[in-house]
Order: structure tokens, then C-alpha cells, then sequence
């Protein structure tokens, strides 16, 4: 599968693409506490018979707000490792290096832009929901990596975020509008970051032998697994959440059946669908060394 990207195009639809978060949220553009935040299919609340209508709803809101919160959080080590890229072909092709520090000023509005929605939410919602972190931290254990591996991380998170909002969250009418809205913003411009970082990925495997190349696969799955480590946490944040929201202590049966269901619901959110789309498989065909196939053989586990 080849692809037809490059900077000049990339940067073109970036500046055809703009909006400013006064835009999406603040003021009179208020979050509908009435209505779920996420699509069934990311939330997967439907199945846990023991809560109510209400209480499902309930959920599916602290999963929402745990959704911007954990995309804010990874934003925090994508701005770096953009910045960074970029320091290294300052003297490059003009629109290369325009095109990356317009990729890096996004990043930073999407940053502010989950700041903003925090601070809505706690307003509206009203009870303190925890989430993973620090953000420095992960993002501190990320940037160890090969940066291969860590560009590969990225692109997972791109092309998962346009997975979301095309499969999920595009045509589902029943979701807060203002909510919707604020996905949809953020998936118009991450559609040119996918791109960018694909030829990101491209430009740091120029050059490897496959052993190389491999060597970064398995460094992206344990970044996966970094991350999978935290979902497991914020399963348990969310749960408790839940139970301050609504003033219901779950059974242990209960919570040993919200902790399944969730961790399912989590690990398909953030790492299987990323690993699974079919541009990212794609990226990784063209590295060769395999590595089509090693994520292939592995993300049956978080689907």
C-alpha cells in the first residue's frame, strides 16, 4: 500500500483547516450533562446489566472526560518528539520544516484545547474524576524509547483518532452535540498529522537494516504495553468516579464485571484500533523486518 503524502500537501490543508478553540468551547457552548458523551462503541456501557439507564449515562460521561484527558496527556510527548524532528531538518526542504512546526503548533492548541474542556466538565459534572499521570512522567518513559518506535506510537494514536470519529462518532446523532463537535475539530486536523507523521516514520527508518527496524517494533509494544498499564488504572479511577456520581457501592461481583468489561472497552479504544487500521498495518509493511506481522500476531489481545 503506498501512499501519496508530503509535506507541501499536508501543510496546504493544514491552513485550509482552522479554527481557534474559542470556537468549540467556553462562554454559551456548554456541555449537555443530559446526554452521553461517546458512541456505544467506544464507551461499552450497554452490557453491564447491573447499572441503570441513568447510571450507564453517568459512565459513559466520566469515559468521555477520561477520553480528552488520556489524548491530552499523550499530546504532552507528540509536541516534544515533533519539536525535536523538526530542530533536526531546520535547514531542510522549507515546507518540511513549515509543515512540522504548524504539526507542533497544533499540538499545543489541542494541549490547551483538553485543558478547557477539563475545566467545563468539572463544572458541569460537578464530582472529581482521577485520571492517569503525571503527564510529564509517561511522557518522560515514552521519549526513551528509539524514536522510531516512539513516531510508530504516534502514528498508532493518529490514525486511531481518525478510526473514532469516522467509524464512531461521525453519524451518531444521540451523543452531546457540543461534545461531538469538539471530536470532530480535533479529528479534522489530526487527519494531516497522520500524514505528517507517516513520512515522519519513513524518514527515521530511512537507512536501518531490518534488525533495526524490529528492534523499534518491539520498543512500540512495549510503549503499548506502558500505556496498557495505565488503562488498567483508569478503569479503576473511572469505577470510583462512577460510585462517588451516583452513591452506589458496586458488589465485588459487580465491580469484577465493570472491571472486564471496561478494560475491554478501554484496551479496543486506545490500542486495538489504532494497531488494526489499515494505514497504519500499511506503514509498517513498507518498513518490512516483519513487522506487519508481529502486530498482526499481537493485537488480537486488545480487540
Amino acid at each position: 500500500m503506498q501512499h501519496t503524502y508530503t509535506y507541501e500537501g499536508a501543510l496546504a490543508a493544514s491552513q485550509r483547516v482552522h479554527w481557534r478553540i474559542e470556537d468549540i468551547i467556553g462562554g454559551d457552548k456548554r456541555l449537555d450533562f443530559t446526554r452521553p458523551f461517546l458512541p456505544e462503541s467506544l464507551a461499552r456501557t450497554a452490557d453491564l446489566a447491573f447499572l441503570t439507564p441513568y447510571e450507564k449515562r453517568t459512565l459513559n460521561q466520566i469515559r468521555g472526560h477520561a477520553y480528552l484527558s488520556i489524548f491530552g496527556l499523550v499530546e504532552e510527548f507528540i509536541l516534544p518528539f515533533v519539536l525535536d524532528h523538526a530542530r533536526e531538518h531546520v535547514r531542510d526542504d522549507d515546507y518540511r520544516i513549515r509543515a512540522l512546526l504548524q504539526f507542533a503548533g497544533e499540538e499545543a492548541k489541542h494541549i490547551q484545547l483538553f485543558k478547557k474542556f477539563s475545566e467545563e466538565f468539572k463544572r458541569g459534572f460537578g464530582i472529581e474524576c482521577g485520571v492517569i499521570g503525571p503527564p510529564a512522567e509517561i511522557a518522560r518513559a515514552v521519549l526513551l524509547h528509539d524514536p522510531l518506535a516512539v513516531a510508530l506510537a504516534i502514528l498508532h494514536i493518529e490514525w486511531m483518532t481518525q478510526r473514532h470519529f469516522l467509524v464512531s462518532v461521525k453519524d451518531d446523532t444521540g451523543i452531546d452535540p457540543q461534545f461531538a463537535s469538539l471530536l470532530r475539530y480535533h479529528w479534522m486536523e489530526e487527519a494531516q498529522h497522520a500524514k505528517l507523521d507517516t513520512l515522519m516514520v519513513e524518514a527515521l527508518a530511512e537507512g536501518r537494516p531490518e534488525s533495526k527496524i524490529a528492534s523499534a517494533v518491539e520498543e512500540y509494544l512495549e510503549i503499548g504495553m506502558l500505556i496498557d498499564g495505565g488503562l488498567l488504572q483508569q478503569v479503576e479511577f473511572d469505577m470510583q468516579a462512577l460510585m462517588r456520581a451516583t452513591r452506589r457501592t458496586l458488589s465485588s461481583k459487580e465491580k469484577s464485571e465493570f472491571r472486564n468489561a471496561q478494560r475491554a472497552a478501554s484496551r479496543w479504544t486506545y490500542l486495538g484500533s489504532g494497531m488494526t487500521h489499515e494505514a497504519f498495518l500499511g506503514t509498517l509493511e513498507r518498513l518490512g523486518a516483519g513487522a506487519r506481522d508481529r502486530i498482526e500476531a499481537v493485537s488480537p489481545v486488545f480487540c
